[in-house]
């Protein structure tokens, strides 16, 4: 059948099962949207690019699927570039479609032209420049098989504005075979033999759990391992969810702000079990410090991560769930009981730690997220944060049971994700209750999407911690620059009139007493509902791995002080 090249791009789409496109049309992708005008996919209008691929993003976080999201030419293109580095840093497979000037006018410097294929080089997993329209049906095929295949990342295609007004047969291919793309390969069995002979050996193993375990649908044989050979977990950011938080055996985070025992279980384990996770610089602190008594074996997919940070002993590669399956039968049934106890009398010094144990009259970011917790647990949630404090505080004191229900930006850290991201999330698992959990400095970079929640319809309920700072920021500037606060103090809007003036019910919460109801009566509107908590400015994140020390050397939570004659207590912020 003969089609357009914009006819071939939603063609190809539907062929690939992609259900909805975020984005906003322009001049040079106009006959591609024009095409849309009979297509079943559904699109998401953002008011603005960077919105559409963090959509694209939470969406296919959520639901593990490819992710689209679609711009024109110049303007258009370079604004989706911060969505695209976020999915690359964090392995997420999008694929990007981009308008570009006529191939006649490719290099002239024509209105809106960019040469956007150089400039997400270093941030897609693969792109595409088309020029001619019979390549297009093979490049959008490809686009997603690379999107979607071993390690998943972001592809873009940029398509030049006659390609889309162009005419041609259109056949999709049946198959793709890019020889330069690894191929899976099976478990290396003397590698897990290895694995499995120096797990069953270890006195004090650890597990450190990363993204890959979910990404690799690899959370039973990771939970199966853990409870066979009696091994406590620690969890990377995006590992979150790897296992069931309220598991015994579960130690929460590790790295910069993981919780402390987590920390001292890292430096004192002697076998290490690294699965899915990239030894990222949040997680390690200072490289020569860290691990320092142990043995490390490396599950990893990818082998360009192996021995890029931290050179393992053994190492692993293949799918988790391939690889964690072939080792299982290998590991033999052991008890682990001085070397849990040892943890846990290190839990106990940080939860004499923990503020949430003392009463409090002012309003603290930790209680907001355990109310939050405590008001949804075990119902079917995903929470997704923006980056800064209250991401920490939320990976901290919200209780993950399932994997993909924390979603976050963790490689590139990036502030304005929460928002948009609930919005491909909730648009992609609507049967979850997605709650997107902001900063006042995160929200205010992408709150115009308010107007696509309402234009679309979408039910996020959202959560917005104000405490009128950019708050990580101020406290790098707090505890390593003498409080010298240049540039971090923050002005906010009204909310309640903010969410008035986009017909979304807003509530503000200032006391304690006030946050289990407010939580309430969110989840009873149907339909979206914001948030805003105003609590205690300057409160710190703890613990804290200061910058070039070791991940055992933190500035631990303060204990705080009891004050004679006053009900609560008066911490050292």
């Amino acid at each position: 059948m003969e089609m357009t090249g914009a006819q071939i791009v939603w063609e190809c789409l539907c062929r690939e099962g992609v259900e909805v496109v975020f984005g906003i049309p322009g001049g040079a992708i106009l006959p591609t949207y024009d095409a849309l005008f009979h297509c079943p996919v559904r699109h998401v209008l953002v008011r603005h690019e960077q919105a559409a691929a963090h959509a694209a993003d939470g969406y296919a976080r959520a639901t593990g699927k490819v992710g689209v999201c679609m711009a024109t030419s110049g303007p258009g293109a370079t604004n989706l570039v911060t969505g695209i580095a976020t999915a690359m840093m964090d392995s997420i497979p999008v694929v990007a479609i981009t308008g570009q000037v006529a191939s006649s006018f490719i290099g002239g410097d024509a209105f809106q032209e960019t040469d956007v294929t150089g400039i997400t080089l270093p941030i897609t997993k693969h792109n595409y420049l088309v020029t001619d329209i019979r390549d297009l049906a093979q490049v959008m095929a490809e686009a997603f098989y690379i999107a979607r295949t071993g390690r998943p990342g972001p592809v873009l295609v940029d398509i030049a504005k006659d390609v889309q007004q162009a005419k041609t047969e259109f056949e999709y291919p049946e198959s793709v075979d890019l020889p330069g793309l690894p191929k899976p390969q099976p478990p290396d069995l003397k590698a897990i033999e290895a694995a499995a002979a120096l797990i069953n050996a270890a006195e004090r193993p650890l597990i450190l759990a990363g993204h890959g375990v979910q990404m690799g649908d690899a959370t039973w044989e990771l939970q199966q391992l853990a409870e066979k050979a009696e091994i406590p977990v620690v969890t990377t950011l995006l590992g979150i969810g790897d296992i069931p938080e309220t598991h015994p055996l579960c130690l929460g985070m590790g790295g910069m702000h993981g919780e402390a025992y987590a920390n001292q279980a890292i430096q004192e384990c002697d076998v290490l079990i690294a699965i899915g996770m990239r030894f990222d610089d949040r997680v390690t602190g200072r490289l020569d410090a860290f691990a320092p008594n142990a043995k490390i074996i490396h599950f990893e997919l990818d082998p360009a991560e192996v021995g890029k940070n931290v050179k393992p002993d053994i190492t692993v590669l293949g799918n988790c769930k391939d690889t964690l399956g072939a080792l299982l039968p290998l590991i033999e049934q052991r008890r682990h009981q001085e070397w849990l106890a040892r943890i846990n009398s290190w839990r106990e010094d940080s939860r004499e730690r923990d503020i949430l144990n003392f009463e409090i009259d002012e309003l603290i970011p930790p209680f907001v997220m355990r109310q939050l917790w405590e008001a949804t647990k075990g119902q079917n949630v995903i929470v997704v944060t923006d980056v800064g404090q209250h991401q920490m505080w939320e990976a901290q004191y919200y209780l993950h049971e399932r994997p993909r229900q924390l979603i976050t930006s963790g490689g590139l850290g990036t502030m304005g994700f929460a928002l948009p991201a609930s919005i491909g999330a909730k648009v992609g698992r609507p049967d979850a209750e997605v709650w997107a959990v902001c900063g006042d400095g995160g929200f205010q970079m992408t709150m115009q999407e308010l107007g696509t929640i309402m234009q679309e319809k979408i039910p996020v309920k959202i959560a917005v911690i104000v405490n009128g700072f950019l708050g990580m920021v101020r406290q790098w500037q707090q505890l390593f620059y003498e409080k010298r606060y240049a540039g971090t103090p923050l002005l906010s809007p009204d909310y309640e009139k903010l969410g008035e003036a986009y017909g979304i019910p807003a509530r503000a919460v200032r006391r304690n007493e006030e946050v289990a109801d407010a939580i309430a009566e969110a989840r009873a509107t149907d339909g979206p509902f914001l948030l805003a908590f105003h609590v205690k400015e300057e409160v710190n994140v703890y613990p804290m791995v200061a910058p070039g020390a070791g991940v055992g050397e933190m500035i631990r939570r303060p204990k705080p002080r009891i004050v004679q004659g006053y009900s609560g207590v008066e911490p050292s912020w």
